[in-house]
């Protein structure tokens, strides 16, 4: 189990105040916080290795080389990657998404179809769509019900021999659904398609075994597992990482250049163009072993424990209607109360310092199947508390009485 207060101790930010009050976090689907042991790596790197990296042979180079690489090895090992050449540095899922996308513009032709689910964030979306324009390609959407779920029966009858790649989220940022991705991993592969999984969501609550799992590509981003923003990883096999081109052209992801011909260089490099965010390479592996250091097994068992505590307080809440009851689900929260705009009930408990998401979390094809404008979202992590849900719920109730 674990120690709740000591972990919150390891946070220099939940012990602030926001006008006048207690800083309640609940805003962890959009990032999460920073441990001191990641501020201080980011430090660390700066004042005593700072140096651009496979490039120079002088010490501080080779340093710097040597933590970004050492760094690789701790998210290969943290997903079970098969090589450390499968796992790309990127700036976070977006760009490894649109790296992917961008590089099937060679393989997909009119006729062909990318599946994409109804649960998905905006980033998988509009990169499959820019794609399909590019190419003559057709999207094609896998529904949702009322729970929201995705519907098992459609998703087979959309696959065929005309589907080229699969992409779905882990897990839903605005409802918290758990996708059945395995099964979804092996029936596209039973038709010969990709797939690639948006674990932006995901990684914050488990472990991915990308070999287990059998996918084509998995993303995360760093800035929702404590780390960095402008970090992330995409994870490709092998063979997809030789077979698609490169994303962008410059240095360090080149063999050798002429103006008559360039040549690039072997996996990873061949994607990982320019000067990259080197101290959140470094600091990345830092905030992985912190997550691992704590446990995931602990992690889950917290916040199974926040999700069903958190559900039972708000549905005291009269009016209140909770959107996303999947069966399988993490600790995310996303609801509204009957005649009040989720904005202005965010905007009042601000006041009370507590820090949910209003909107419609970058995911607009969910909020118009629900028919409503928006949500309030609760994102709880591991390091967050069942007072802190009473202090929230306690805030919406005065909101409520104030807005009514």
């Amino acid at each position: 189990m674990l120690d709740i207060n000591k972990i919150r101790s390891d946070f220099p930010i939940l012990s602030q105040k926001v006008n006048g009050k207690p800083l309640v976090y609940f805003d962890n689907g959009a990032t999460s916080q920073k441990p001191q042991v990641v501020i201080d790596a980011i430090s660390k790197y700066y004042q005593e290795i700072n140096a651009n990296i496979h490039r120079g042979v002088h010490t501080l180079s080779q340093l710097a080389t040597d933590a970004y690489e050492i760094s690789r090895g701790k998210l290969q090992n943290h997903i079970n990657a098969k090589f450390a050449h499968e796992v790309l540095f990127t700036s976070g899922t977006t760009h490894g998404i649109n790296l992917v996308a961008n590089g099937f513009a060679s393989i997909l032709k009119p006729g062909d179809e990318v599946l994409v689910s109804a649960l998905e964030h905006h980033s998988n979306i509009v990169p499959w769509q820019m794609l399909c324009e590019k190419t003559g390609a057709t999207l094609r959407v896998i529904p949702m019900n009322e729970n929201g779920e995705l519907i098992m029966s459609e998703y087979d009858t959309l696959l065929s021999d005309k589907t080229k790649i699969v992409t779905v989220n882990h897990i839903s940022n605005a409802l918290g659904t758990v996708n059945p991705i395995k099964y979804m991993i092996d029936k596209a592969h039973e038709v010969g398609a990709a797939i690639l999984i948006d674990g932006a969501q995901a990684v914050p609550h488990l472990k991915p075994d990308v070999q287990e799992l059998d996918c084509d590509f998995y993303v995360f981003s760093g800035h929702k597992i404590c780390g960095p923003t402008g970090t992330g990883i995409l994870y490709g096999k092998e063979a997809w990482l030789n077979k698609l081109p490169p994303y962008q052209g410059g240095g360090e992801m080149i063999k050798e250049v002429t103006f008559e011909k360039t040549t690039y260089a072997e996996l990873p490099h061949k994607f990982e163009a320019g000067t990259p965010n080197i101290a959140g390479g470094i600091v990345l592996g830092t905030a992985v072993d912190y997550m691992n250091e704590v446990g995931f097994d602990n992690i889950q068992q917290q916040e199974k424990e926040l999700l069903e505590y958190g559900t039972k307080r708000l549905l005291e809440i009269e009016g209140l209607k909770i959107f996303g009851t999947a069966k399988e689900k993490t600790s995310v929260i996303s609801f509204n109360i009957e005649g009040i705009h989720p904005y202005d009930i965010g905007t009042i408990i601000d006041k009370l310092g507590i820090a949910v998401r209003t909107g419609h979390h970058c995911a607009q094809p969910i909020m118009d199947f629900f028919k409503i404008p928006g949500t309030l979202r609760a994102s709880f992590a591991f390091y967050n508390t069942k007072e802190e849900i009473d202090v929230m719920v306690e805030a919406i109730k005065k909101a409520q009485l104030m807005l009514s």
